[in-house]
């Protein structure tokens, strides 16, 4: 291996084009030398910002060539296990973006993988990991000074998402399955079973699409989680979190003091309050800090982040919740013992 890490990108809409940038212009130690997607124009365009990267049409080509170290993997969900499994058959880390995998079971078959690689090659893109602010929230809990942690109240608000082809579910399995991550990382536990109500459906969203979504997790030292996911909110992209321990609470995302609006003029246009523009914007500082992260791990070891384990329950609590919004009912979720995967 090189001084730099050798990197590939796969897929480059508007999250891989993201990376491509990053490991282009701002990230140590990294070295962008290919970008691959079906769409060879699109690629093409995007390997011509910078000198010495090439473009092509074939994720796999991409992952076994020679001058390729590590992959970058921000494809759609339903080719993430094929290319996954090409990036461990060729001993290269991949920073996958999520989901890891579209369903529990294929995202069981890539943990076990890792497994029979014997290390870790694997980091899921759950960005908020590396967050500051989310990071300094772990810290705390896990350090006890406020006691035990018994709730958290999380919000996931959107502007606006394509009315076309759009549907409920994707609002648990794309969205709400950040705020799955983030249970896990703050509790440090599972989620072991989750409830998926709604309000009546804002007149943003398209015919037939459940928006707002309420979700509550139960984890399994007996938390609970309360989670609004609200993706035609018509404002900005919003993001809050309060943690609830006994001796105290923790908020990220909201002004310290006073009352404060976020509102958008009929017509479009206006918005009020300090509200970022989109998810690129509020996590700009946690996707720097997450590339380079697993940048520094691929030169110096192993992986670090979510791991496989980390998306295979991230996925399974998708899956109960998009059972869950299908019946109203409470749904446990299933995890196979990791005893079982040794």
């Amino acid at each position: 291996m090189t001084d730099d890490l050798r990197i590939g990108v796969i897929g480059v809409g508007i999250m891989g084009a993201d990376h491509a940038e990053r490991l282009a212009r701002r990230t140590a130690r990294a070295r962008l030398v290919a970008v691959a997607d079906p769409d060879e124009v699109r690629a093409k365009e995007l390997a011509t910002r910078w000198d010495g990267v090439r473009s092509g049409a074939d994720a796999l080509e991409l992952i076994a060539a020679d001058d390729v170290d590590a992959v970058v993997i921000a494809s759609p969900g339903f080719v993430h296990e094929e290319q996954v499994l090409a990036c461990l058959a060729a001993g290269k880390p991949v920073l996958c973006e999520k989901p890891l995998t579209m369903d529990s079971e294929s995202s069981l078959r890539l943990v076990r993988a890792e497994r029979e690689v014997g290390r870790r090659l694997v980091q899921v893109g759950f960005m908020r990991r590396f967050d500051p602010e989310y990071a300094q929230v772990r810290s705390v809990l896990a350090g006890g000074s406020l006691g035990r942690t018994l709730l958290l109240h999380n919000v996931h608000r959107n502007a606006s998402v394509p009315s076309t082809d759009f549907r409920s579910e994707m609002i648990v399995r794309d969205s709400l399955v950040h705020e799955v991550d983030v249970a896990r990382f703050l509790f440090g536990e599972e989620v072991v079973a989750i409830q998926v109500m709604s309000p009546a459906p804002t007149s943003h969203a398209a015919e037939g699409v459940v928006d707002p979504q309420v979700a509550i997790f139960t984890m399994a030292g007996g938390g609970l989680v309360t989670n609004e996911v609200f993706v035609n909110s018509q404002v900005r992209y919003e993001v809050r979190c309060e943690a609830v321990a006994e001796r105290g609470s923790l908020v990220i995302g909201r002004p310290s003091t006073g009352l404060y609006s976020t509102s958008v003029a009929v017509g479009g246009g206006r918005w009020g309050g300090s509200v970022p523009a989109d998810y690129r914007t509020r996590f700009a500082t946690a996707y720097d800090i997450e590339v380079q992260a697993w940048v520094d791990s691929a030169l110096g070891g192993e992986a670090v982040g979510a791991s496989t384990w980390d998306g295979y329950a991230a996925t399974a609590v998708s899956t109960a919740g998009m059972a869950s919004l299908a019946s109203g009912e409470r749904v446990d979720v299933h995890l196979v013992s990791p005893d079982t995967l040794s």
